[in-house]
Order: structure tokens, then C-alpha cells, then sequence
């Protein structure tokens, strides 16, 4: 690609933050305890949505707001018992990335809620964090990213780089006519369900973005 990335636009959980797949096993239990019998499939097609989208797709509730303050409550619960790292390697990535003149921000169906807690504790140095709720619509909508295009002021999508580990997170890429799409293979879904996705890439995580893009990547 001639066109040089400026924008790095990454989701969080299993895609910058390793968090043990905690959010997938609250969001089952919560809609498990209140009458749905989701099985594996249902659960892994709504990885990277809007924590309310996926609620009410679920349980086909409407309103699913005591849900979302229960989730949130569980899954801070959880996070509490087992603090969230970052993925490997990820630190060193960003810091190669903004050395470089990369913006990044990150990308997240969840909301501040969980977000700045998570984020306090795994102590990324990013240039800006953008939640569902804070642009009406989760992935696969592009709306995130376009949100951290323009906080980065970033005009052109050919010069956006957006990854995470899910087809929505593939699929949101695609949307925002990003000019590389990578997904990566740190959270839950498969490189054959990734694939299928059609992204630019597929990558072992976001540590291998510097390498894709020719940066260096120093050490700390």
C-alpha cells in the first residue's frame, strides 16, 4: 500500500488487552441466569459488539439495561479477582507505532464503565479511546472509527489501519474502507472464522503490526 498509515484504530479486549476471555463468560452467565439458553455459536457471533446490542439479541429483551448494569458489576467483579495485562508484545507495539508518527486509538463495545477502570490497570499510552455508546452504534457499524479518525484528524481511511479479533472488528474495517484490515489471533475467534471475514491480513496480534508496517520496534 503506497499510502502511509497515520491512524491505528484497535480494539481492546483479546485484541490489546488479554483479559482472559472474562467478558465472554460474564455476558453468557448474565443472560443464562435471566432465561436464555444461548449455546457457544450464539455467544461467539455477537464477540465485539455493543455490550447492549448483544444483550438484546440474547435474551430478545428491548429494554436490557438492568442486564448491562448487572454485566458491568460481574465483569468488574471479574477483573478485580484477575487483573487484565496487556496482550504480548502490545506496549512495545503502540510505543513503535506513536514514535512513528502513528496515532493510535482504541476501539471498544464496551463503556466507560468498564473501559477506564480496564484501561487505568494494563496502563496503555494511546492517543484516544472510543466506546459504542459514545457514537450510537456498535461494530460492525464503521462509526468508531470514524470517530477516531476525527479525533486523530485523520481524513482519508486509506490511511487508517483498524484490527482486532473478531469478524464484527473485520467487518467494522471494511466498512470504514480502511486501508489495511487486520485481524488478529490473541482472543477468541479462529484464523478460518477471520479469514472468512476477508481482512487484508490476519496476524499472530497487534506486537506483529510494527513489522507489517517496516517500523522498528525498540525495546524498554
Amino acid at each position: 500500500m503506497s499510502t502511509a498509515v497515520r491512524l491505528a484504530a484497535l480494539d481492546i479486549a483479546g485484541t490489546t488487552v488479554d483479559e482472559g476471555g472474562a467478558v465472554y463468560r460474564v455476558l453468557a452467565e448474565v443472560v443464562t441466569d435471566h432465561g436464555a439458553t444461548p449455546e457457544d455459536e450464539d455467544i461467539r457471533r455477537w464477540m465485539g459488539a455493543d455490550k447492549r446490542e448483544a444483550l438484546r439479541a440474547l435474551t430478545g429483551r428491548a429494554e436490557v439495561e438492568d442486564l448491562h448494569t448487572e454485566f458491568v458489576d460481574r465483569l468488574r467483579a471479574a477483573y478485580a479477582e484477575v487483573p487484565p495485562r496487556p496482550c504480548a508484545g502490545v506496549p512495545e507495539a503502540l510505543a513503535a507505532l506513536r514514535a512513528r508518527g502513528v496515532a493510535v486509538v482504541l476501539t471498544t463495545g464496551f463503556d466507560r464503565q468498564v473501559t477506564d477502570p480496564l484501561l487505568e490497570v494494563v496502563g496503555l499510552e494511546v492517543d484516544g479511546v472510543v466506546c459504542a455508546e459514545e457514537v450510537g452504534a456498535g461494530r460492525p457499524s464503521p462509526a468508531m472509527i470514524r470517530r477516531a479518525m476525527g479525533l486523530t484528524g485523520v481524513d482519508d481511511p486509506a490511511e487508517v489501519l483498524a484490527a482486532g479479533d473478531t469478524v464484527l472488528d473485520v467487518e467494522a474495517g471494511l466498512a470504514a474502507g480502511a486501508g489495511l484490515v487486520v485481524g488478529v489471533l490473541t482472543g477468541a475467534q479462529t484464523r478460518r472464522e477471520l479469514e472468512a471475514a476477508r481482512p487484508t491480513h490476519v496476524l499472530d496480534g497487534v506486537a506483529d503490526l510494527p513489522e507489517l508496517l517496516g517500523l522498528a520496534v525498540g525495546t524498554r
